[in-house]
């Protein structure tokens, strides 16, 4: 980082005051064990003050242009410029652009090889360079981000209780809702889930298998002896209740993690994605004597929705009794009620009856005596909220026919089903804006036809999924909701009570004003929200 000055700069940081002679002979002592490092960069790596000061400081005395940068300064996809593996042979990264000038930080500017190199690169490509200094530290913890990160913020060199450690972590950081532990032929792999995709964190050598299936079942309370499916819980960590499954297969045993956060801060309907129809939560939610179910397949968000519904209607004067399996978010106010192995949701829902509840949120339909217990319950003046697993909204009413709920008590108490998907976000640091294709302007021109509506393309953009460090390099940060309501009315309670097919009682519910799910995907495709292949990839279009 240093150019050769009548002063060396480890004097010149001293003069300036920005460290004290004793931090220059501790980082030479480290130099004699590390003699390829800089004294700026071990000064860095030793902590001795804060680093944007210390960078500013250097800078300065190399006549430079100095920065500290965190994930947020690079605002641009890095690889539409330069390759990954050219950056880390040159110890360079380009991480904002305007003007025709790309600003690019080097760990060494006096490398005039490398730094020739990149300008050329760039020059090629119409931009002209604005040259930075940083450490290379904080280059190489940077291109690692743009990778995806996990592997490198995986600790594989310790022992196995930070091995497990650093995999849980790493996984917080990440934002991953699950981690898979996988034992396969000749290594073990881990995944995270990350908005809902499976992505690779890291690969670890077979012979520590043992020894991490041992350290998963001390943390989550789990038998050690047992080699069968066993479920536990890890709560070693503050701010997180760690569901952990395991289950033998041909190679050991697996685990799965599910990282549920305490004391979430539950979202509103609106911000989940749910149609911005004020009247339309109000006609869906506000009810007495009724139920409301929500459906969708495993991981779609279901209790989410069951959250911010409870803290819509939450008021001082209600009675809320919660029964789930896990209790997954604690609210304040509410009475939550956590299913065991000693217990049912529909023995559960039995007691509750006696507690004077207003409201009652069953965490899951699973079986006919839930069912029938629940239908009951909202005649007799409660309000039910609970989901089930089913393909959309007008499928509930199959479901429960299944279960054996007679179409009486269908009809009569169900009030609102509400389907849902969740999708992956654009990502708004990378997004690159364009027009649409023809062919993506005529498949949802069809889908909009199909129910009566028309699209408008005038003005309307589209984003490609770029990549960049804040998403992982995936082009997607977050989900969202799409979402149907199908509100029961008196034409739809007289099909149910005739034992009408859900076919009959889709085509009705379109007559009635019914949006399916699809027509509100489009609807955040035409937004910006999404893109047209994540609807695709939940609803197959095309």
């Amino acid at each position: 980082m240093e150019a050769s000055r009548r002063q060396p700069l480890g004097v010149e940081l001293v003069k300036r005051g920005v460290v004290t002679e004793n931090d220059i002979q501790k980082a030479l002592e480290y130099q004699k064990n590390n003699p390829g490092k800089k004294i700026g960069d071990i000064l860095n790596i030793l902590k001795v003050c804060n680093p944007n000061t210390l960078i500013q400081a250097i800078a300065e005395i190399l006549d430079e242009k100095g920065i500290f940068l965190m994930e947020r300064d690079v605002t641009i996809n890095v690889t539409e410029y330069i390759s990954l593996d050219i950056c880390r042979q040159n110890k360079a990264i380009p991480f904002d652009i305007g003007g025709g000038k790309i600003k690019v930080c080097f760990s060494d500017t006096t490398n005039t090889r490398s730094v020739e190199v990149i300008r050329l690169l760039l020059l090629n490509k119409g931009l002209v360079m604005e040259k930075y200094i940083t450490f290379e530290d904080n280059i190489m913890k940077l291109l690692s981000s743009l990778e995806g990160g996990a592997k490198e913020n995986i600790d594989t060199s310790g022992d196995v209780s930070g091995l497990v450690d650093s995999i849980i972590k790493t996984a917080i950081d990440k934002r991953a809702s699950d981690i898979h532990i996988e034992p396969l032929e000749k290594s073990i792999r881990v995944r995270y889930r990350i908005d809902g995709r499976l992505v690779d964190a890291a690969k670890i050598e077979n012979d520590k298998q043992t020894q991490i299936v041992g350290r998963l079942k001390a943390i989550s309370n789990m038998h050690q002896e047992k080699q069968e499916s066993q479920d536990g819980r890890i709560l070693m960590y503050p701010d997180y209740n760690i569901r952990s499954s395991s289950q033998k297969n041909v190679y050991g045993e697996k685990f799965v993690l599910r990282l549920l956060k305490k004391n979430s801060t539950i979202r509103g309907l609106f911000d989940l994605g749910f149609p911005k129809d004020e009247q339309l939560v109000k006609k869906s939610f506000n009810k007495r004597n009724s139920i409301t179910i929500v459906a969708a397949p495993t991981g779609e968000g279901k209790t989410t929705t069951l959250y911010s519904i409870i803290q819509y209607l939450n008021r001082p004067e209600i009675n809320i009794t919660t029964i789930e399996d896990p209790v997954e978010i604690r609210v304040p106010g509410l009475n939550q009620i956590e299913i065991d192995a000693k217990s049912t949701f529909s023995g559960a829902l039995r007691t509750v009856l006696r507690q004077d509840p207003d409201i009652i949120l069953v965490g899951e339909i699973r079986d006919q005596e839930t069912a029938e217990i629940a239908m009951q319950s909202g005649q007799t003046g409660h309000y039910v909220l609970s989901t089930i697993h089913t393909i959309d909204a007008v499928e509930v009413i199959t479901r429960l026919r299944k279960m054996g709920v007679s179409d009486y008590d269908i009809s009569s108490t169900l009030a609102t089903s509400v389907s849902q998907r969740l999708v992956r976000r654009i990502c708004p640091h990378c997004a690159r804006e364009r027009d649409y294709t023809p062919e993506e302007k005529q498949v949802m021109q069809e889908i909009a036809g199909k129910y009566g509506r028309e699209i408008d393309f005038t003005g309307k953009k589209t984003y490609d999924a770029v990549g960049c460090a804040k998403c992982n390099k995936t082009g997607y940060l977050d989900r969202i909701g799409i979402f149907e309501v199908l509100i029961i009315d008196e034409d739809i309670k007289e099909l149910v009570t005739n034992g009408k097919s859900s076919l009959e009682i889709r085509r009705k519910a379109i007559e009635n004003g019914f949006e399916p799910m699809v027509l509100d995907g489009i609807r955040k495709v035409l937004d910006g929200t999404t893109t047209l292949d994540e609807i695709n990839n939940k609803l197959v279009l095309y």
